[in-house]
């Protein structure tokens, strides 16, 4: 095993959106052989399984360990422009039979599978976690002290060129998300696990060594090709969906009576968000069972859609008025999603409306 080296190896994102948040993978190399140089990747995944995004969202995903040659590896992040960082692991030749023959187990047929949550048990971590089991000692971390935000936090730094996909995360992930992270928990992310695998010590035997010998490029950063979204963020539709229902509430004020098409419109919107949310509550994702934006955002609408557009007495607007100053409230406790407020909005302007008409 003297001529082995083993690697831990942290991909930098591109542009596809399940790259923005890095990647993390083991490559094993027997120096006196190019037969054997081979990265071990717990992130294999097909998006072509039936119902890929819906199991994906409702936390029922199963990725599995891949492994194939480091010279394909290195290729497919090349083409994309993303560098590649190798930190060859400081082991002794005990500790590299041992995860040589751990991920040899890994990836027999039973074993190569495994239920992935994005938090706490994705490619990343399972990387970590093999690694440790592997050291003849103790692994001591020197984590940084005065770094401690939330998952909501670390997930929106690592998508804060893509604001839709920021929009959606913030939609999905609820109160649970916007709690402190541990240091080990923010090591599900590839660029943390890195930072903390450099500073980690070994300690056995009354010594301490560090966890990484040496430290390198196995793929130069290169040009990435940006890809152009939507041109409105979600702020400046946010504003102008407020903008619009300001001046929707004005105009049915002034004939007095209220609009059925902007009714349904919203009605329709609104449900259909809180179907979405309703669903996340069933979901195996920890972070998305308590979602305080569901105080606005959920399946009611559709249940008085009827009642409503039939111009039928209905306490639906002042039910809705009470539930959206719990929403604002709760936007105290829980990070929402930038620019659902002007929907927000919408909704209770319009049950102002409702109200005054009423009592005109």
């Amino acid at each position: 095993m003297d001529s082995v080296e083993i690697s831990l190896l942290t991909c930098q994102p591109h542009e596809e959106v399940y790259s923005l948040y890095g990647h993390t993978a083991i490559r094993y190399h027997d120096l006196r052989s190019s037969d054997f140089d081979l990265v071990f990747n717990y992130g294999v995944f097909d998006f072509r399984r039936p119902h890929f995004v819906a199991r994906f969202v409702f936390g029922l995903t199963d990725y599995e360990l891949g492994v194939y040659p480091f010279p394909f590896f290195c290729q497919e992040y090349r083409r994309v422009g993303s560098m590649v960082v190798e930190q060859v692991l400081n082991l002794s030749r005990e500790e590299k039979l041992k995860l040589r023959n751990a991920l040899g187990k890994n990836l027999q047929p039973e074993n190569r599978v495994y239920r992935y949550n994005y938090f706490y048990n994705n490619c990343t971590t399972k990387a970590r976690d093999v690694i440790e089991q592997c050291l003849d000692g103790k692994i001591e971390y020197y984590y940084r002290s005065d770094y401690t935000p939330s998952f909501r936090q670390m997930v929106s730094q690592q998508t804060a060129g893509h604001p839709w996909t920021t929009f959606g995360n913030d939609m999905l992930l609820g109160l649970f998300s916007d709690k402190q992270a541990m240091p080990r928990q923010q090591e599900f992310l590839p660029d943390n696990l890195m930072y903390d695998f450099d500073h980690a010590q070994v300690y056995a035997m009354g010594k301490y060594r560090p966890l990484v010998s040496e430290r390198r490029l196995a793929v130069a950063p290169g040009v990435q090709v940006m890809m152009s979204g939507f041109a409105l963020s979600p702020l400046a539709c946010g504003a102008l969906l407020a903008l619009l229902g300001a001046v929707m509430g004005w105009w049915q004020i002034r004939r007095r009576r209220s609009l059925l098409v902007w009714d349904a419109l919203l009605m329709l919107a609104t449900g259909a968000i809180g179907i979405v949310l309703t669903l996340m509550i069933f979901s195996q994702h920890p972070t998305t069972s308590l979602n305080l934006q569901i105080l606005l955002f959920n399946p009611l609408p559709w249940f008085f859609l009827y009642p409503v557009v039939r111009r039928r007495p209905t306490v639906y607007w002042k039910l809705t008025a009470l539930l959206a100053a719990l929403f604002f409230i709760g936007n105290f406790f829980q990070h929402y999603a930038v620019g659902i407020q002007g929907l927000a909005l919408c909704l209770l302007v319009q049950c102002w409306v409702h109200i005054k008409t009423c009592k005109a």
